[in-house]
């Protein structure tokens, strides 16, 4: 039943993916906020669309962020881009420039206004993303950043970046941590198991401390959450199974 789901689900994602794309055309040369609110609907779509296809709720924990703020998230499955863009209101992902170059997608999330950086491009990439950041902040929208770089299994260990320290320090803004547990019903790019994700916002990193000290307090916050949410997860799935 579960693969079954899955894959109506999948054939929802795509149906809704493709209308939506085609009809948000004519955004691409109206104000910028247009194209975030048929994103953000997009998102929703979507999210409806697991409840009621996949058996796959959510639940928020914590206040969810406001205006001018940097959003470091765990990153497990495509679920947290999703949710976050729906939660947050106008939000700048940090993204890899590549992905500007898709067809639709990547022209709808450059004219949303994502941050997009050139991996390649050493600590020139950093000052550019920096500079971006800057402007985003200065418009009171929340930056979105996943601190690892890429998705990581449920329980993989741990491997924060420097980049999220470098951007931290410039901007001078204070830091929400984010934790969740996706990747334990978002499997991989198909299969969804039914139950309930929960992504929580924790208590804010103030802006000014040193990197070290940063780094340490951001780690320790994000993963002590997802340890408890993943048992949580675990509990739940059993009681499914």
């Amino acid at each position: 039943m579960t693969f079954l789901r899955s894959a109506l689900y999948y054939l929802y994602l795509i149906i809704v993916s493709v209308v939506m794309h085609l009809c948000a055309l004519p955004t691409l040369i109206l104000p910028r906020r247009a194209i975030v609110r048929v994103s953000q609907s997009w998102s929703a779509a979507l999210i409806w669309g697991l409840k009621v296809i996949a058996g796959l709720d959510y639940e928020v924990r914590g206040d969810i962020p406001q205006g001018g703020v940097l959003v470091a998230a765990k990153h497990m499955s495509m679920w947290d881009t999703i949710a976050l863009y729906m939660l947050l209101d106008d939000t700048g992902f940090v993204v890899k420039r590549e992905l500007l170059g898709i067809p639709f997608y990547g022209w709808y999330i450059g004219k949303a206004g994502v941050i997009a950086i050139d991996r390649s491009a050493g600590a020139k990439a950093l000052r550019q993303m920096a500079a971006q950041a800057r402007g985003v902040i200065a418009e009171e929208r929340p930056i979105v950043i996943f601190p690892e770089g890429t998705r990581k299994a449920p329980g993989a260990p741990a491997d924060y970046k420097p980049g999220i320290a470098g951007l931290y320090t410039q901007i001078g803004a204070p830091c929400v941590p984010v934790a969740l547990n996706s990747g334990q019903f978002w499997c991989g790019g198909f299969l969804k198991r039914p139950g309930r994700i929960v992504i929580e916002f924790l208590p804010v990193i103030p802006a000014g401390l040193k990197r070290a000290e940063f780094m340490r307090t951001l780690e320790e916050s994000i993963e002590g959450a997802t340890a408890k949410l993943l048992a949580e997860g675990c509990k739940l799935l059993k009681e499914n199974s």
